[in-house]
């Protein structure tokens, strides 16, 4: 089964209702997160599922974004075309980009026709970035004209990124931008690395990153680059969810996988809640606190193996329990895949035995 994630991002970080009523609006799709922040007046909110499914969430997240949301009266640092502002379509598991890209176009095709918006797209396959856009250097894919409250949806394909922030100590914001500029790949910094600069409430200055190159800078390269520069760092954030083999101590309880398999494990609890039954009723309550600790995991080894094992697991009770589905099983599949690539040599010389019988599991 091709699966997917998405991680719209939308113009509202500070009304708890809008944010809530889009949120539940995402619930068609597994929703894996709800991350706001009040400063940049933006929420991410992080869903998965089959085609069907995250077309359908995201539908229901843009409508619910485009119907309160007025960009008229929006305020906040983070630069922004629409209502429902960015959204990225990236593959889980074994669904290529070009699948992403098609589904992409889908939506985008939907919310032009059904909500009247106009649609960037943008990534993978396209001709226009998100700079491109945001710069003003881009035409309208679909529509001619902005629409008056809700802007623009850019919508596009791309691979999994971090999207990484942390407190600057001693730098105004003249010196931050400078930095940004100087650590950015399109300025010979580090590979992979978008970034930019903003000052926050409180006179606090804040480097704002994307990591899209996970497999050759993380979060970890990039504190450890600014603290080689000798720059003070403050607060790490992860923005929205990091997968576990990009992940540090700032992604605790932000783990991509911990969320798919914590999703996928309420998915079985309210399944056997909907079978009845002494035994299903008690499988239920397992399941839902399975779920709360897989959606806690931290970003270390142990968490990691033991997050692992449980997700290849529970395939299995679904399984014995007559409550399983092939698109929770390909959830946890890529859960339990994704924590088992997190693991370091020493963690695999260390728990030999665990791990060979995990590999055995995800053959």
């Amino acid at each position: 089964m091709d699966l997917f994630e998405s991680v719209p991002n939308f113009s509202e970080g500070r009304r708890a209702d809008v944010i809530d009523a889009i949120s539940a609006a995402a619930s068609k799709a597994f929703v894996l997160d709800t991350d706001p922040d009040p400063d940049h007046h933006r929420v991410v909110v992080s869903m998965a599922g089959a085609r069907q499914s995250v077309v359908d969430g995201l539908m229901g997240a843009i409508s619910a974004a485009v119907a309160q949301i007025d960009l008229g009266t929006h305020q906040g640092v983070h630069p922004r075309v629409g209502a429902a502002d960015v959204v990225p379509i990236v593959p889980l598991g074994e669904t290529s980009l070009e699948l992403c890209r098609e589904l992409a176009h889908e939506v985008g095709q939907r919310v032009w026709s059904e909500l009247g918006v106009p649609v960037y797209f943008y990534g993978h396959g396209e001709h226009k970035t998100l700079a491109d856009i945001r710069a003003g250097r881009a035409q309208l894919d679909l529509g001619r004209d902005l629409h008056p409250a809700a802007g623009a949806v850019s919508i596009g394909a791309r691979r999994v990124l971090v999207a990484f922030n942390v407190i600057l100590y001693d730098l105004d914001l003249v010196a931050a931008r400078a930095l940004a500029r100087s650590i950015r790949e399109s300025g010979a910094g580090l590979r992979g690395v978008q970034a930019l600069a903003f000052e926050l409430p409180g006179k606090r200055i804040q480097l704002s990153m994307n990591m899209f190159r996970l497999d050759e800078t993380t979060p970890s390269n990039v504190v450890a680059e600014l603290e080689r520069r000798g720059i003070g760092v403050g607060a790490q954030q992860v923005v929205g969810l990091c997968p576990a083999a990009a992940a540090d101590s700032a992604a605790d309880g932000r783990l991509l996988e911990g969320r798919l398999a914590s999703v996928s494990a309420d998915a079985g609890a309210r399944r056997c809640e909907e079978r009845g039954g002494e035994e299903m009723t008690a499988l239920a309550s397992r399941l839902r606190r399975e779920a709360r600790e897989l959606a806690l995991l931290r970003a270390d080894q142990d968490d990691f193996l033991s997050g692992a094992e449980r997700a290849a697991a529970l395939v299995h009770v679904l399984r014995a329990a007559h409550v399983d589905d092939p698109e929770v099983e390909g959830l946890l599949g890529v859960a339990a895949a994704g924590l088992r690539r997190a693991l370091s040599p020493a963690t695999e010389a260390l728990y030999r035995a665990r791990v060979d019988a995990l590999d055995a599991r995800l053959a």
